[in-house]
């Protein structure tokens, strides 16, 4: 198998990043038209037609027909709940504080590892799991509001969609090892199809939507979802999946700015500083910042 060179290799990490950044801009301009519920329906059923013909043409089909069941499961718990729970959420959320929330995905499956799996941290990834949530504790206290019209729930929403990223993982890795991956990306997307057709016809919108809206759908679909599952599969092939998981922390950078200059949102220190608080806990937990060994020098 050819590896990337390094050069490639950083080009497709940045553009992962840029992607999904620019899911959550997406999925802002799609619901506000369609609604939070067929935006995430029609997302992942156009990702499937996507990705159904090149998981076909990689012979990965019959690895799908063979484990649909629990494909279809991880279709459920990793894309359509969270899909359906950031269209709410970045309604009433900057898109910005939406991915840094996000970014607490991997923190998340640190925890279930340890509390389903057994899988305990050691005690530098235990005060990675204490300083990330601290730094979710810190700016849900700040953006967090529970009076009428308040953003609480959406900040919830958006935890509640990063802890079923986290069992999704835990869930993968215990019964689906050795699964290729596309039939992992294109079977979970048809999953998801399934389980939200209903909600999306039963909550499709009144108004035709207009073709920004549908512009916005089709892009988080064919850009967002399918060539950024390709992109996430070919660095976890080439670098590991330690260092394609990384590019989680690298996407709010993209998200900020696109809310920034498309949506006129605006980061504060607080969120700057908090968000850092979760990248650096989330490092620690998941073991891509190691204490370095002291040589014994006697």
């Amino acid at each position: 198998m050819s590896r990337l060179s390094p050069s490639l290799w950083g080009l497709e990490f940045v553009l992962l990043a840029a992607l999904w950044g620019a899911s959550f801009l997406f999925m802002r301009l799609g619901a506000a038209e369609f609604g939070p519920l067929p935006t995430a329906g029609l997302r992942v059923l156009l990702a499937t037609v996507f990705l159904w013909p090149v998981m076909v043409w990689r012979g990965q089909w019959p690895a799908l027909r063979r484990h649909w069941r629990a494909i279809a499961l991880i279709g459920l718990i990793n894309s359509a709940l969270p899909f359906a729970l950031y269209a709410w959420a970045v309604m009433s959320i900057n898109t910005g504080l939406a991915a840094i929330l996000n970014a607490t995905s991997p923190l998340c499956g640190a925890l279930i590892a340890w509390v389903w799996l057994g899988q305990r941290p050691d005690r530098l990834r235990s005060l990675g799991l204490l300083i990330g949530f601290g730094g979710v504790l810190l700016l849900a206290g700040d953006q967090a509001s529970f009076k009428p019209g308040g953003s609480g729930l959406a900040v919830l929403a958006c935890l509640g969609a990063t802890l079923c990223y986290g069992w999704a993982a835990n869930l993968t890795r215990r019964h689906l090892a050795g699964v290729p991956a596309l039939a992992l990306a294109c079977g979970s997307q048809l999953g998801s199809a399934v389980a939200l057709l209903a909600p999306t016809l039963m909550y499709w919108p009144s108004q035709t939507p207009g073709p920004q809206a549908w512009a916005a759908v089709a892009a988080i679909a064919v850009l967002c979802t399918g060539i950024a599952y390709i992109l996430y599969f070919r660095l976890i092939e080439h670098a590991g999946p330690a260092k394609a998981l990384t590019v989680t922390f690298v996407t709010p950078l993209f998200a900020v700015a696109y809310g920034g200059l498309f949506l006129g949102e605006a980061l504060t220190v607080r969120m700057l500083v908090c968000g850092l608080v979760i990248v650096c806990g989330t490092a620690l937990s998941t073991g891509l910042i190691r204490m370095r060994p002291q040589l014994d020098t006697n």
